[in-house]
């Protein structure tokens, strides 16, 4: 099996696979051109989005091309899949500005990955021989946006069996809240783009998660019935928490990769806090470690709060850079009592003059954003998960006063084990 087949696989990111020993064959024999889409219905990518470009990266570090396809076209229709209700149509010009946005945060993501691989390669023998790929940009845009809807059919549409489409898990479980027909068409689009990049590019494989296993088949099978060429498809698994939960989402929604959606001590936290089951699996898929270096970090006879916070750190700077991943570390220790920089943690200016004429915890929790409502305040304190400094309130009609500051006019807030908040006075 070819090496990059066996990382990606070893590492958790295989799920499956049009023809493997096909692919390994052709990764051995030499540069494979790979892409991997992604619609720019956000202005931000969150971290469910990342798992197929760490595979990407893995791939381009093995000697192969990445195409990070930017859906800038498709997205103007909106893929199906996986959802339950039709996409909120975008306009043209936020689509545009979304797309270059996205593009930012992938090319830094990826120059961050390609450090930190050379980091690790150049502690090994493989030093010498390392021939590191390349990843481009191209946007879908390009070919979709001016295409002729009759040449389209003709070309494309007759080559797809709607009986086979309706077979695919996307569409049928669409079907029961209503499916439109303009979403109906996204496979076809989808699938134009893999035949537009073998043609442009030469490239041969697509991958993606498990929910676009339809999309990557009828791509695989259109090239297949009109150039009379075998490519290839591979899917990575949706990745959940051991517990169940869809990875990635937090009670503020998803983590996203813009500090300004969430921020850097949030995303921090997040990885810092999973559950022990999942930090060798996290660490795996999340970081560039070696493997044997995940697996020490993870023996039974190490603290697991180390390894989290390893993995956090990692991935913080993967996404936001190291500068940004050690002030988070810093403001973690400092909520945490173990020192360290209180600048990280989440920052809300409040007023003196309610600590000084008497601050009502509920008032308190729901100002510094710890609690979206007053009801939802109340009930933290009530059910014993709000803190002032290290003292737990649990009595909803507590008055918080001046007294309660530092020297410096601080506080420190926790909401549960995990939301911290640092008060300043403005």
């Amino acid at each position: 099996m070819n090496t990059a087949i066996v990382t990606l696989k070893e590492r958790g990111f295989l799920s499956q696979c049009t023809n493997t020993e096909g692919l390994s064959a052709a990764m051995d024999s030499g540069q494979v051109t790979f892409y991997i889409g992604v619609d720019p219905t956000a202005p931000s990518l969150h971290i469910g989005h990342m798992v197929p470009f760490f595979a990407l990266s893995h791939l381009v570090h093995a000697g192969h091309k990445g195409i990070c396809l930017i859906g800038a076209g498709t997205a103007r229709i909106g893929d199906p899949s996986g959802k339950t209700e039709t996409r909120k149509i975008l306009s043209y010009e936020t689509l545009d500005e979304n797309a270059a946005l996205v593009s930012r945060q992938l090319n830094y993501f990826l120059a961050n990955t390609a450090a930190a691989d050379a980091a690790v390669v150049a502690k090994t023998a493989a030093a010498a021989s390392k021939k590191s790929g390349e990843h481009i940009f191209a946007n879908n845009k390009d070919w979709l946006a001016n295409l002729n809807y009759i040449d389209f059919l003709r070309e494309i549409g007759s080559h797809f069996s709607v009986n086979r489409m309706l077979s695919f898990e996307a569409y049928k479980q669409r079907l029961e809240q209503g499916l439109s027909f303009l979403e109906f068409n996204y496979q076809l689009l989808q699938s134009y783009d893999y035949l537009e990049l073998f043609r442009r590019y030469g490239n041969t494989l697509q991958i993606g998660g498990d929910d676009q296993w339809g999309n990557i088949v009828a791509g695989v099978d259109l090239i297949r019935r009109i150039e009379g060429k075998e490519v290839f498809g591979m899917t990575f698994p949706l990745v959940t928490t051991s517990d169940g939960k869809k990875m990635g989402k937090t009670e503020k929604g998803a983590l996203f990769l813009d500090p300004a959606m969430t921020s850097t001590y949030d995303f921090f936290q997040y990885w810092r806090n999973v559950p022990d089951a999942d930090t060798k699996r996290f660490l795996l898929m999340f970081t560039f470690l070696p493997a044997e270096e995940c697996e020490k970090l993870c023996t039974a006879e190490k603290n697991p709060n180390e390894a989290k916070e390893r993995l956090a750190w990692e991935i913080t700077a993967l996404i936001h850079g190291k500068d940004e991943a050690d002030k988070a570390l810093a403001g973690a220790k400092a909520a945490f009592g173990g020192g360290g920089n209180r600048d990280a943690i989440p920052t809300v200016s409040l007023s003196r003059s309610k600590f000084e004429t008497g601050y009502n915890i509920v008032d308190l929790f729901t100002d510094a954003g710890l609690a979206a409502t007053k009801s939802e305040a109340r009930r933290l304190v009530e059910q014993g998960g709000a803190f002032v400094g290290n003292e737990s309130i649990s009595d909803v009609k507590a008055i918080i006063g001046a007294d309660a500051l530092d020297a410096a006019g601080e506080l420190v807030l926790r909401a549960g084990k995990k939301r911290y908040c640092r008060v300043v006075i403005g």
